[in-house]
């Protein structure tokens, strides 16, 4: 009734208007437009379809509206490892380039995964398996020589474009976009990475290299044809042979940086570049990077990235994630580290799930729960207490009750972000983009909940971790997609704040 009573106010004054001058003839002055009496009480419904809001413009003015920033913001972040320049090219002209077609693969269409490429023939069968899938991915190359032939092809191709690449950079670039943060960035940083970083970002001189380290980026469009596959989704796959970044060669040197920067906030990446390294010497540096990282007071972000050894991905779990606040991965890593640890959903694959279905948003929410709980502060001595999850259609935000602040807003953040890069923009096109994720669905074991497009974070509560979802709206026609992931990790932090222990 409250809602009408201004309404039933003016009806009223409005035929008093209307009786006094019919009886008087006075002019009292009205000037009564009747289309715009009809807008009153206009509904939704009765809208033109030019003024009828889609559900991506709700969502995307309801960011706005919610990323605000916390209390209190990052002054400095210092950020390491892994950096290089990433050659971005069309896969499939690449692939051709190199005299490769999908036919010649002895395997099925949808090809082969291999976990190391050493050839041609494993880099066409590995691209062909995950651009069957839509799937990201990355691999090292073993053979020194012949990447260095395939990137030399890479560079010739039409179209190629160089950027900024590895995590460490990537992550570096976006948090320097703010500018209430300093950052520096330790990782080998060559004569063309050195000239396109921001020029905001502190360099060590430890970290200056007279060549540049470069990663291979093959993208591929949604509807895209190789022969007779077809790219469900737009995606990317990456390759390298990369010895500083495989080596996390410059760890100790971002580790000695810090007395004297004085970082709040510190994000390592990089460990996913020691799977090119045989056994023992990779389990060695990994101990060696352990150690490092036991000895520091400053709350550090991990960023994990595509891995395929389980063994390796065990011993990162229990011997790094004790040792971090946060940590950040995709939908590809979530799974892989719930199959390499026994966790939930570890028999199923996403393509069985369907990323952007309802059942998605419980197969991660309950392993992002079991990862806090077993791996984080819910129930051991471990600083682990936030897990940034990515996929196309939605993020999802987990923290440890009572741990972080401005989550909401941290997840809104870096949703904002990946649509918006995506798409090429600085700023979401709502026109551009689809709402993708499921607008009903149950998580865990709590009731049904709904995602409303005005108020897009739907947040939920689980046994000592509080979840924050937020839709993203995805890009028809993605410009670029490498490294969405690191954007959204690094606008996540910057929205973010660590609560001090109660």
């Amino acid at each position: 009734m409250a809602r009408w009573g201004p309404v039933l106010v003016l009806l009223l004054a409005l035929a008093l208007a209307l009786v006094l001058h019919r009886q008087s003839g006075v002019d009292l002055g009205l000037d009564l437009d009747l289309d715009h009496l009809k807008a009153l009480f206009r509904t939704p419904s009765d809208q033109r379809p030019d003024q009828v809001k889609t559900l991506e413009q709700r969502v995307s003015e309801a960011w706005e509206s919610l990323i605000t920033p916390p209390q209190t913001r990052w002054r400095r972040a210092a950020v390491g490892v892994n950096s290089c320049v990433d050659v971005v090219v069309s896969g499939v002209a690449l692939l051709e380039a190199l005299g490769l077609n999908p036919e010649s693969s002895p395997g099925p269409v949808s090809g082969l995964d291999h976990e190391v490429l050493g050839s041609l023939e494993d880099l066409r069968d590995t691209f062909l398996f995950f651009m069957s899938r839509g799937a990201a991915a990355e691999r090292f190359f073993s053979n020194p020589e012949l990447f260095q032939t395939i990137a030399l092809t890479a560079l010739q191709i039409p179209g190629a474009k160089l950027y900024v690449g590895g995590n460490a950079a990537l992550i570096g670039q976006k948090l320097a976009s703010s500018p209430d943060t300093e950052v520096l960035l330790s990782g080998p940083v060559g004569p063309k990475l050195h000239e396109l970083l921001d020029e905001k970002i502190v360099v060590p001189p430890e970290s200056l290299r007279e060549t540049d380290e470069y990663h291979l980026i093959l993208e591929y469009q949604t509807g895209e044809h190789w022969g007779p596959l077809v790219a469900p989704q737009a995606n990317r796959f990456i390759f390298s042979h990369d010895e500083a970044n495989s080596h996390m060669a410059l760890t100790e040197a971002l580790v000695q940086s810090l007395d004297q920067f004085e970082p709040d906030l510190l994000v390592l990446s990089g460990l996913h570049m020691m799977e090119g390294l045989r056994p023992e010497a990779r389990n060695q540096r990994l101990d060696q990077v352990v150690a490092l990282l036991s000895e520091l007071s400053v709350p550090v972000h991990l960023e994990l990235a595509s891995m395929t050894d389980p063994g390796f991905m065990q011993r990162i779990a229990q011997q790094v994630f004790p040792l971090v606040s946060s940590l950040g991965l995709n939908e590809q890593e979530l799974l892989f580290l719930s199959r390499s640890m026994g966790g939930p959903h570890s028999d199923v694959s996403w393509s069985e799930v369907g990323v952007a279905s309802a059942a998605a948003v419980g197969v991660a929410s309950d392993v992002l729960q079991w990862v806090l709980q077993h791996f984080g502060a819910v129930s051991s001595g471990s600083l682990l207490s936030r897990v940034h999850f990515h996929s196309l259609p939605f993020h999802v935000v987990a923290v440890v009750t009572g741990r972080w602040g401005n989550q909401a807003a941290s997840s809104a953040a870096g949703a904002r972000t990946a649509s918006a890069q995506a798409c090429g923009h600085a700023h979401v096109h709502a026109a551009e983009a689809q709402l993708k994720a499921p607008l009903e669905f149950n998580a865990n074991d709590t009731h049904t909940l709904r995602l409303d497009p005005d108020r897009p974070i739907t947040v939920w509560h689980q046994h000592h971790v509080t979840l924050h979802l937020s839709p993203v709206l995805v890009c028809k026609r993605p410009v670029r997609t490498v490294g969405l992931g690191d954007a959204i990790s690094a606008n996540g932090l910057l929205f973010s704040e660590i609560l001090p222990p109660k």
